[in-house]
């Protein structure tokens, strides 16, 4: 396994629309290397997730960890995710981001959503997630379209950086880097 270099705000890769995999393409050894290796990389950072655009890869495809309902962490591909709002509640909360290193800020997302997604062998699943899990998966996905947090935010307001965030927000939720 590798610990894969992470782009940073400014690189191209960040801001450009990803190209969808096709199901033979995922199940390919050198994909399964790369999933496991972005997988790696999120833990090592640790993030809650890491879309392929992060690590330099313009493809639909991210990695997050998703709560296995006896609250243990699952890390999971998604590929070719297709994310649907099964609900019109938004939420404004924290969040931050590896390419974005040392900011946060607050910004709207829907509460409860639907991904529809192929897996590591390129079989199609669905997921229902709410709160922190939708929250997640739809930061991964925007990633996907060339979209980074700050394009989210409502108002700049509370833009921050880390030891600011610490200090000062930090009780208002604790979130992780996507």
């Amino acid at each position: 396994m590798s610990i894969l270099k992470v782009a940073r705000m400014g690189h191209p890769v960040l801001r450009s629309r990803a190209r969808a995999l096709d199901p033979a393409e995922v199940r390919a050894a050198v994909m399964q290397k790369f999933i496991d290796d972005m997988m790696d990389t999120m833990l090592e950072y640790e993030g809650i997730g890491l879309a392929a655009p992060q690590v330099h890869e313009g493809i639909r495809l991210f990695v997050a960890g998703i709560d296995d309902g006896a609250g243990k962490m699952r890390v999971l591909p998604f590929v070719n995710p297709v994310i649907t709002p099964l609900s019109e509640a938004r939420a404004e909360d924290w969040e931050g981001c590896l390419s974005i290193p040392d900011i946060r800020g607050k910004v709207p997302r829907y509460t409860h959503v639907r991904i529809d997604a192929l897996d590591r062998k390129g079989k199609p699943f669905q997921m229902e997630l709410r709160n922190f899990q939708a929250r997640v998966v739809q930061h991964e996905a925007d990633h996907l379209d060339g979209v980074l947090f700050f394009d989210r935010m409502a108002k700049f307001d509370t833009l921050t950086y880390l030891e600011e965030f610490s200090r000062y927000h930090r009780g208002d939720h604790d979130e992780e880097d996507a």
